[in-house]
Parts: C-alpha cells; structure tokens; sequence
C-alpha cells in the first residue's frame, strides 16, 4: 500500500496552459527504500577512489552510506575480477554509464522535493527543472568546470526519465491552486463548530500540533559572528536544521513536550547523556524530518500517555479531536487509529489562515528561543577572562539548544495558545484580543532581543533584523548550501559510526560531596550578606527542597560504597 505525495505544478511558456501533478509515492510503512547497489555503481565507486577523491566524499556524490563506501573499496579485487567476467552487454553499460555529475544532482534533487513537500510546498515541473539546473551547475563549478562534463539543460525529456527513475507519477491535469483559499477559510469554522457541538467537547479536550524548522545555530545576519562564518569556507553551521513538533489545546492549559528531530541520532554533545530525558523528546533520521512513521509513533508512545494522565487530573473522559493540516506527516489513516482520539483535516490551502499553531504560536516560541540564546551569549561574554562571542559561538551546541528550545516553550503562555484559536474557533477564546495581543507580544520580545544586541556590541540592528531571522526559517537552502550540508553530515556519520561507545554519565560519591560543598558554600554567603532574612531563608529552603533527590542519590552510594568495602574485606579474610 502506497500514499501519495501530491506536486502540483503550473508551467508557464508551455503548449499548454494546463497544470501537471506529480504524486511521490511513500510506503505506508514509511521505510527508507533500499538502494540497489549494482556492478555499475560499484565500478564507479573504485574509478572515483582512484582517479583521488576521499571516501566521505564519494559518499556524498553518490548518496550512499559512507559504510558501503568503504566495503566497496575493500573488496576491490572481487569487484573487478567480477567486471572482466561480465557479460558483453553488462560491460558495454558500465561503460556508457551517466556521469558523478546526473547521479549527485538527481539524488540531492529528489531529496530537494521531498523536503519541499515535508513543508507542504510541493513543486511544479518548472521549479524541479530550475532546481535541477541549479544543482548541476553547482556541482560542476565545484569540480573545476572540466571541459569533457556533459551539457545539461533540464529538458522535458530529462525530467520525464527522472520522474520514471524516482517513480514520480502523473495523477491528472488540473491541479489546484496553492494560494490561500479564503472563501473555504470563512466557512470552515461553522463546519468546526457542528463537529465541536455533536462531539460535545471542551476547549480542554481539543488539540491542534504541528511541525515546524528551526536553524538552531542562527543569529541576525548583521551580527559580526554571521559575518565572519558568511566569509569563512565550508559547512555554515547556521543552516543545520531541524524540526520540532508543538501542540496543545485550544484552553491553553496544556502543552505537548516538543518533540526534536535531528539528522543524527547521538552528536556529540548529548555523548554520555540519557536520550529518554532530555527536556524534548528526541528522535532522528537523515534528512531531520517529521515523517509519518515519527509523527503515529508520536501519537501512540507519547501524546496518548500524556492526555491519558490531563484527562485524569482534570476529571474528565478520555476524548480527544486533533485538528491538522494535511502535511504528508499527517498519514489519513489516523482517522481509524481509535474511537476516543478523532483528526480533523483542515482544508486545503487554509493553514496559514486557520491553524491554531500557525497564528502567531510558532513565531513567538521561535522569538523566544532567540531571545534565550542572546541572554546565554550575554551572561557568557560580559566579565574579564570570559570568552569572545565568536569563541562561544563555536561551542554554542545542540545541548544547549534544546535546553533552549524546552525554555523558550515553557514560555509561551496559556493565554497566547488560547488567543490562537481565534480564527478556527472564537467561542472558545477567552481574551478579545484574540491573535492581535500575540504579535504584540511578539513585538516586545523583538525590541528586548534588538536592546540585547546592542549591549552586546552588535551596533546598527534593529527590530526588522530580528523579524527578518524568524522569517528566515522558513526558506530553503541554495545549491550551494544543500551540497555543504550533505557534505557535513556524510563527515558526521562517518564519525558517528567509527565513534567507540561513550559510556554514560555517572554520579560518583566523591562528585556529589564536592557539589554539596559548592552549594554549601554559595548559601553561606547568601546567609552573611543579605540584610532581608525572609529573602534568604525562603531562598535557602527552596535550594533544599530541590536538591533533595541528589542527597538521595548521595546516601545510596554510600551505602553501596561501604557494602563493597565490607565484601571486599570477606573475600581477604577468606
């Protein structure tokens, strides 16, 4: 069983005035085709070894797992013993082989639509055709622009052996238009508002989530650490991207743990550290997306456990209506998943316009997070002896991101979750300011980000820099930034595989007595110096309560301490 990915098209200067749509097909289960690796591909593999280039590179000109890679060169000697003994036909096909060239630029060009159609922005034959175009010029610049490298020109002919190749389909003539529906948006919310009443649910039993990117290493392009990377060779850090799913429900009194997904499943920053208690909940694949595996194994591992637990401390029945968009992440048999969790569709073309998440929530999480990170550059750069913004910029990693990223939605408020249903659903808004009152809010943040800036240094920034970034992560990369980032991450897997295992973070008894002492000490000077004893004893006390689960842990290790000591002792004396 197959589900389609519809992209829709409108080519102008054709024969015709009609649209084409393209549908790529995703298995229901969800799973990373195999790639078969053929004779061909593996004559390929040897002849660019030899002609000099890197293993991670061939890698990444090919789009093969950098493991294959190396198997491939070990066994060389095979391989070609199996080409001379080829068949005459096979051997007249390797040697009429497409170049590196069609092979790179055809595969980061389907992972260039499926991006696009992740973002629910499915391209149109002349956009593929561009992008195409783009990508190989790209690649040949990058080679040194040899005079035997074959013209390309994205033809119709092309493009109808690529979409063969990727089984992209035709599916009809007429596509629909991608603008906003506005017509549709304006009566939607009466159609929502009968599935609200015969349901008979509550603002605390409807929930809207959604998916959106975040470049977490990003700062306004007028800063001078922008600067220095814009100028620098290689991989720029601030186009490495993830995504994040938000949610809650339209009373605003619940929010869903946001969920990461990063392109690498252990970098090394979170070496050591448990995945399963992060401040998100973390997941991975290759291309950093949501997929509709990710997103059901969401639904049924966590948001059911987590709504299960709100329904009870709220004493209310377990029934739940999700409202989505209709991103490819959204599989539709959802619907049947179970009789007391329901999904809504929004229609086409009306997210922008009516979901919850889209009204202003995002943004302000994303100016949030912005406005936590200058605070963390700040508190680490102001002082004698500290490091510069560049140098902490460079250590800046995914760790404190998503610490980052857990505050700054522990930030968005019930009121700004319930003002974002404004749109869908007014009955249930209890503030009438509804949406506008949030990107006021949004406009305050904005101005303190633009005052840090300058304490830091950062001179000539204002407010339109700040919007300008938390727009930018909505746009896609360019050709030459696509090729960096797949470049860097066939590096990073390389080293994620050849990695030896990190051993996990561990309390030690002398560790936690040197911390105790720390704290010890930092609530005696708190003692000696504050005039306000109220201030101070209620500041004390609280420092007690919290670290109360790390006495826990003290006393037990103590105790195992000594029972090893005794043990050992017995072991002597026998």
């Amino acid at each position: 069983m197959e589900h389609s990915i519809k992209c829709e098209t409108d080519v102008a200067g054709t024969d015709s005035d009609s649209q084409t749509s393209f549908t790529l097909p995703v298995r229901a289960e969800f799973k990373r085709n195999r790639r078969s690796i053929n004779l061909d591909l593996k004559m390929t593999v040897l002849r660019l070894y030899e002609s000099g280039h890197q293993g991670i590179e061939i890698a990444r000109m090919l789009g093969l797992p950098a493991s294959t890679v190396r198997t491939i060169r070990q066994n060389a000697d095979k391989i070609k013993a199996g080409a001379k003994n080829a068949t005459p036909w096979v051997a007249k096909k390797i040697t009429r082989s497409r170049s590196v060239h069609m092979e790179t630029m055809e595969s980061l060009l389907a992972s260039w639509i499926e991006d696009q159609n992740q973002r629910n922005s499915p391209p149109g034959t002349a956009a593929i055709q561009m992008k195409a175009k783009s990508i190989y010029d790209c690649l040949v610049a990058e080679d040194g622009g040899s005079s035997k490298t074959e013209e390309f020109g994205a033809s119709r002919g092309w493009l109808e052996r690529f979409r063969r190749r990727t089984n992209l389909s035709s599916i009809n003539s007429q596509g629909e238009v991608l603008s906003n529906d506005t017509s549709v948006a304006q009566r939607f919310p009466e159609e929502w508002q009968n599935i609200i009443e015969e349901g008979g649910y509550s603002p605390k039993q409807v929930f809207n989530v959604d998916e959106t990117g975040l470049y977490w290493k990003r700062l306004p392009s007028r800063t001078s650490v922008s600067m220095a990377e814009k100028n620098a060779p290689g991989f720029k850090a601030s186009r490495d991207r993830l995504t994040i799913i938000l949610g809650g429900n339209a009373e605003g009194d619940f929010k869903f743990k946001p969920m990461v997904v990063y392109h690498s499943q252990s970098p090394k920053a979170l070496k050591g550290y448990s995945k399963e208690h992060l401040r998100v909940t973390w997941r991975s694949n290759k291309k950093s997306w949501v997929t509709g595996t990710l997103f059901e194994e969401w639904i049924n591992a966590y948001a059911v456990p987590a709504l299960k637990d709100y329904c009870l401390r709220e004493n209310l029945p377990f029934k739940i209506l999700f409202v989505l968009d209709g991103a490819p992440s959204h599989p539709p048999h959802l619907l049947n998943i179970s009789d007391d969790l329901k999904f809504v569709f929004l229609p086409s073309n009306t997210t922008s316009l009516l979901q919850p998440m889209d009204q202003g929530v995002i943004k302000m999480f994303k100016a949030c997070y912005l406005r936590h990170t200058f605070q963390q550059l700040l508190d680490a750069c102001t002082g004698e002896g500290k490091p510069t913004m560049k140098e902490f910029w460079l250590e800046y990693d995914i760790l404190m991101a998503i610490d980052n990223i857990a505050d700054a939605w522990d930030e968005v408020n019930k009121s700004c979750m319930n003002s974002a249903w404004e749109k869908l659903w007014p009955e249930s808004v209890a503030d009438c300011d509804g949406v506008e009152q949030i990107f006021i809010e949004i406009a305050i943040i904005c101005k303190q980000i633009t005052d840090m800036a300058q304490d830091a240094g950062f001179t000539g920034m204002g407010e339109g820099d700040i919007q300008d970034l938390l727009n930018s992560h909505r746009e896609e990369l360019s050709p030459e930034d696509f090729l960096e980032l797949e470049s860097q991450r066939a590096v990073e897997d390389e080293e994620e595989s050849s990695a030896v295992a990190t051993a996990s973070r561990v309390f030690t008894v002398k560790r936690l007595a040197e911390f105790f002492k720390h704290i010890d000490a930092a609530m005696a000077i708190i003692n000696e110096d504050d005039a306000n004893r109220e201030r101070s004893c209620k500041v004390a006390r609280a420092v007690a309560n919290e670290i109360i689960c790390y006495k826990d842990i003290y006393v037990e290790k103590k105790k195992q301490k000594r029972a090893e000591r005794n043990w050992s002792r017995k072991d002597e004396g026998n």
